[in-house]
Protein backbone atom coordinates (compact mmCIF):
# COMPACT_ATOMS: atom_id res chain seq x y z
CA UNK A 1 0.00 0.00 0.00
CA UNK A 2 1.10 3.53 -0.78
CA UNK A 3 -0.08 6.76 0.81
CA UNK A 4 -0.70 9.48 -1.80
CA UNK A 5 -2.11 13.00 -1.91
CA UNK A 6 -4.91 13.51 -4.42
CA UNK A 7 -4.55 16.28 -7.00
CA UNK A 8 -8.28 16.17 -7.79
CA UNK A 9 -11.48 14.63 -6.41
CA UNK A 10 -11.74 10.83 -6.67
CA UNK A 11 -14.28 8.17 -5.72
CA UNK A 12 -12.71 4.87 -4.70
CA UNK A 13 -13.93 1.38 -5.61
CA UNK A 14 -16.11 1.25 -2.48
CA UNK A 15 -17.96 4.41 -3.52
CA UNK A 16 -16.25 6.62 -0.93
CA UNK A 17 -15.68 10.16 -2.24
CA UNK A 18 -12.31 11.80 -1.55
CA UNK A 19 -11.54 15.46 -2.19
CA UNK A 20 -8.47 17.02 -3.79
CA UNK A 21 -5.72 17.51 -1.23
CA UNK A 22 -6.77 14.48 0.80
CA UNK A 23 -4.22 11.71 1.40
CA UNK A 24 -5.36 8.15 0.77
CA UNK A 25 -3.81 4.69 1.09
CA UNK A 26 -3.95 2.77 -2.22
CA UNK A 27 -2.43 -0.38 -3.70
CA UNK A 28 0.09 -0.28 -6.55
CA UNK A 29 -2.49 -1.04 -9.27
CA UNK A 30 -4.81 1.73 -8.06
CA UNK A 31 -1.86 4.13 -7.85
CA UNK A 32 -0.96 3.39 -11.47
CA UNK A 33 -4.56 4.07 -12.54
CA UNK A 34 -4.71 7.31 -10.55
CA UNK A 35 -1.41 8.48 -12.08
CA UNK A 36 -2.62 7.63 -15.60
CA UNK A 37 -5.83 9.62 -15.01
CA UNK A 38 -3.92 12.60 -13.56
CA UNK A 39 -5.58 12.28 -10.15
CA UNK A 40 -2.17 11.98 -8.50
CA UNK A 41 1.24 12.84 -9.86
CA UNK A 42 4.62 11.35 -9.12
CA UNK A 43 5.92 12.91 -5.99
CA UNK A 44 2.48 13.90 -4.73
CA UNK A 45 2.48 11.56 -1.75
CA UNK A 46 2.85 12.53 1.85
CA UNK A 47 3.29 9.79 4.39
CA UNK A 48 0.92 9.17 7.25
CA UNK A 49 3.54 10.76 9.48
CA UNK A 50 3.65 13.80 7.13
CA UNK A 51 7.01 12.81 5.67
CA UNK A 52 7.73 13.94 2.12
CA UNK A 53 7.65 11.69 -0.93
CA UNK A 54 10.94 9.84 -1.33
CA UNK A 55 10.07 7.84 -4.44
CA UNK A 56 11.00 8.25 -8.09
CA UNK A 57 11.78 11.83 -9.04
CA UNK A 58 12.15 12.96 -5.45
CA UNK A 59 14.98 15.11 -4.16
CA UNK A 60 14.38 13.76 -0.64
CA UNK A 61 17.33 11.66 0.52
CA UNK A 62 16.72 8.03 1.48
CA UNK A 63 16.60 7.66 5.27
CA UNK A 64 16.02 3.92 5.51
CA UNK A 65 18.35 1.02 6.24
CA UNK A 66 21.84 1.58 4.94
CA UNK A 67 21.61 5.36 4.89
CA UNK A 68 24.16 7.45 6.74
CA UNK A 69 21.51 8.64 9.20
CA UNK A 70 20.55 5.17 10.40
Amino acid sequence: MVYVKLESDWTDGDGVAHVAGESVDVDAATLATLQAEGIVSEGSGGGKDTTEWAGPGSTTAWAGPGSAGV
